[in-house]
């Protein structure tokens, strides 16, 4: 799969939880692409993040994932 492909299965994915939840580990991105190397995964969602289409969400201890202007911090 090249790297188009999976940033937006990534979007697609996140657009269909969007009712539920908001922010997701990196863990949950890695099992949409079980044959894709992590590292792989990690540059497609660090390239959405670039993009604006995506944003971080850090704990202190814990980096999360999710839509740019999704979740109660955005509303």
């Amino acid at each position: 799969m090249d790297k188009e492909a999976a940033k937006q299965e990534i979007i697609n994915f996140l657009e269909s939880k969007s009712g539920s939840k908001t922010k997701f580990y990196f863990n949950d991105f890695t099992k949409l692409f079980p044959d894709m190397k992590a590292r792989d995964v990690k540059k497609a969602l660090s390239e959405l993040v670039q993009e604006e289409k995506m944003m971080y969400w850090s704990s202190g201890s814990t980096t999360l994932y999710g839509l740019k202007g999704s979740g109660k911090k955005e509303e």
